[in-house]
């Protein structure tokens, strides 16, 4: 397993700028980010697809780091209403192709999230079987979602990715095991596979080692953050709609590994990736709003050393 950077916590700096933290950090890889919800300035899709030399000039700059690219990451919503939703799927077949002039066969997204209906704008999550009403927009849902899907797999077959590397959150129709699973086998097949990232497991009540276990066939890429629960959760639930920079009056807050869950969790978990055959990228996304950025990352880089499988 290598480690890596999501390269977002970066996104004030230059990539010649963040390559060089990672190089201070010890880094492997890095993860890209191509628009759509991602902050980070680091890939310009249009030039980059359109000018060979730019994409050299990006891969040696990461090369004279010590760095390659893990994947890219186009997390967005491909199946928003209208024209956002356009521009979104716009953006992850730019990342199809760019993967393609750089050799890479992952990409990272979110599945996405319709309307309830035909005429909404804007996008439902359905979290429960009550009241009534909600079966049926499940259904239309799904129903709106699978061609898209298809087209989308397809497209990217069609530039040479071998993974879709779908990452489990809330707002989004895929968010488990059993939702991933439908995917597959409605729509994509097995080019569709997770990106494991624990920290929104915890936060929805799943067991990441179970998922591990459950999807051991099709971990395709692994996010490290981790998840407090705090002690507003008591009363107010971990359904929690205040902003992250809100910390200190949330339910739960996405932490530095370690400080949610211990080195001998983290332990567990790479050891179950490791025996579930996963040997790929350990990519931390830093979004620990508690402490400043330059010691998350050091904390997070020294636990993953110290846990790491032989």
């Amino acid at each position: 397993m290598k480690l890596g950077l999501v390269t977002d916590c970066l996104a004030d700096r230059s990539l010649e700028e963040a390559a060089a933290v990672c190089r201070r950090l010890g880094l492997e890889q890095v993860e890209l980010g191509c628009g759509n919800w991602s902050p980070a300035p680091h890939v310009d899709l249009e030039k980059l697809t359109a000018d060979a030399g730019a994409r050299h000039r990006l891969l040696d700059t990461l090369a004279e780091n010590g760095l390659t690219v893990s994947a890219l990451n186009c997390s967005g919503n491909p199946l928003f209403p209208g024209e956002k939703g356009a521009r979104d799927r716009a953006v992850a077949e730019g990342t199809f192709l760019l993967a393609e002039q750089l050799g890479l066969d992952t990409v990272v997204m979110m599945s996405g999230l319709p309307g309830g209906s035909p005429e909404d704008r804007t996008p439902t999550w359905i979290v429960t079987s009550w009241p009534p009403e909600t079966e049926e927009i499940l259904r239309y849902q799904w129903q709106a979602a699978v061609p898209v899907w298809k087209d989308l797999a397809a497209r990217a077959r069609d530039h040479g990715v071998r993974h879709i590397a779908l990452e489990f959150h809330g707002w989004q129709l895929v968010y488990n095991v059993e939702t991933l699973r439908r995917l597959q086998c409605e729509a994509g097949g097995d080019i569709l596979g997770v990106n494991l990232d624990p920290s929104h497991l915890f936060w929805m009540g799943a067991d990441p080692l179970e998922v591990a276990r459950a999807l051991s066939d099709c971990i395709y890429h692994v996010h490290i953050k981790d998840v407090r629960l705090e002690k507003a959760a008591g009363q107010n639930t971990l359904l929690d709609t205040k902003g992250v920079l809100e910390f200190a009056s949330r339910s739960w807050n996405f932490v530095t590994p370690g400080r949610g869950h211990d080195a001998a969790w983290w332990r567990r978990f790479l050891e179950t990736l490791r025996d579930c055959g996963y040997d790929g990228p350990l990519s931390i996304e830093q979004e620990d709003y508690t402490i400043p950025l330059e010691e998350a990352l050091d904390q997070a880089v020294s636990l993953l050393r110290q846990v790491l499988p032989a």
